[in-house]
């Protein structure tokens, strides 16, 4: 800088506002500074010294607990993910995706995360990473639960939404079964019986399997009978295997998200809703044109909301969901 400011025949404080507070120099100076750096081949003050300087990064760290890949294959985490880069978009900041594979490296890649604060997507109780956000002291927020003292909490109510769309598609139903979401950081498919919906250390998917527990007993039904398949990941062409190995007979399957619901529509070659009934969770765009019966809520909104909390904006309205009932059901 001093150079530049010797070369331009200005003082160095000049130099120095013409990169960080330009409103403050006049635009033929500034040009002169710019033009004087062109010379030299003097880029400006590095980016991470100053932010060093000032304590701030200009990003949010948004903690995946999913594969990278995830971030732009899932839909949910896409519009998910939007809400959060609308805010940011406000604040001119930009957005740090920090994958986590399960893996020891994960703490450790929160912990270097060059970012302001966090948002982290749904993971489960007993996740590390939960603890190294925490101890950052930077502000964080974890989106789906579960809740951690200190961090904000934004989510719906799983266990009355799931409830709520247990009973329209278990009319008339004798034989039900669930897709479901995994239950534990170890992501094991399989199918069982009846689980208790206490052993998921997920809390989206343990509120969703109690809402359907709910449902199913006040349909009369033994929940102990419920075939529960479990997924290890939020997959379509999963969610058809798995609808491949239900019992005979199942005439109806609640799924925990309307990818899964849409290849249960797909796979079967049973009447819908007469033989078989279907319910989803999320009403995406092909929910509505499949006629899914499903939960309503906008993850775009609640990226929204997670981003404000996270940089100390006015959050705005609880998330909020409602069932939309189509002709997938009775």
């Amino acid at each position: 800088m001093p150079d530049v400011a010797r070369a331009a025949g200005v003082s160095v404080i000049t130099v120095s506002y013409t990169y960080n507070r330009p409103d403050r120099v006049a635009p033929t100076t500034r040009e002169k500074v710019l033009d004087a750096a062109a010379r030299l081949g003097y880029p400006g003050p590095d980016a991470a010294a100053r932010n060093l300087r000032r304590g701030r990064t200009g990003n949010l760290g948004v903690v995946l607990g999913e594969h990278l890949t995830y971030a732009f294959a899932d839909l949910q985490a896409t519009a998910f993910l939007a809400g959060i880069a609308e805010v940011c978009t406000e604040h001119g900041l930009g957005i740090t995706l920090i994958p986590i594979t399960g893996g020891e490296a994960d703490v450790e890649r929160v912990r270097q995360a060059a970012v302001d604060g966090f948002v982290v997507w749904t993971t489960v109780d007993d996740d590390p990473v939960l603890a190294a956000v925490a101890a950052s002291r930077l502000p964080a927020v974890v989106h789906g639960g579960p809740a951690v003292e200190g961090l904000h909490l934004v989510s719906i109510d799983n266990r009355t939404a799931a409830a709520a769309v247990g009973a329209v598609g278990l009319r008339g139903s004798t034989r039900p079964a669930v897709l479901s979401f995994p239950v534990d950081r170890r992501r094991e498919p399989g199918l069982v019986l009846g689980p208790d919906p206490g052993s998921a250390t997920f809390p989206v998917t343990r509120d969703r399997l109690a809402g359907y527990r709910e449902a199913v007993t006040a349909a009369g039904l033994d929940w102990a009978d419920v075939p529960v398949a479990v997924l290890a990941r939020n997959d379509p062409a999963e969610a058809e295997r798995a609808v491949g190995r239900l019992p005979a007979g199942t005439d109806t399957v609640l799924a925990m998200g309307d990818e899964l619901a849409l290849a249960t529509l797909r796979a079967t070659t049973r009447r819908v809703p007469d033989e078989l009934a279907v319910t989803g969770w999320d009403d995406s765009p092909a929910a509505a044109a499949a006629g899914l019966t499903t939960v309503a809520q906008s993850l775009q909104d609640q990226g929204r909301r997670c981003a404000r909390l996270a940089l100390g904006d006015p959050p705005g309205a609880e998330p909020g969901w409602e069932v939309v009932r189509r002709s997938s059901t009775r």
